[in-house]
């Protein structure tokens, strides 16, 4: 089921203040409106910093670190 506006808005919130606490979320939201930020070439930047398959090495490592035990989604 996809989420609506206000559901993404809410998660990413939380994500932003669980990750970094409000006042550094509200410095990035303020940073991100004001630099109008180019999102696909700020990715391209960070993810060119790392060796072929390091991304992936690291995603399979906070895996197993990890494990999602949550309920399936239902598609």
């Amino acid at each position: 089921m996809a989420l609506n506006t206000l559901e993404i808005m809410d998660k990413g919130m939380r994500c932003l203040t669980e990750g970094m606490g409000i006042v550094e979320a509200e410095q990035f939201i303020s940073i991100i409106l004001r630099e109008k930020l180019d999102y696909t070439k700020w990715q391209r930047d960070f993810y060119d910093r790392f060796a072929a398959g390091e991304v992936h090495a690291n995603a399979i490592e906070f895996a197993k670190k990890h494990p999602y035990n949550g309920p399936a989604a239902q598609i």
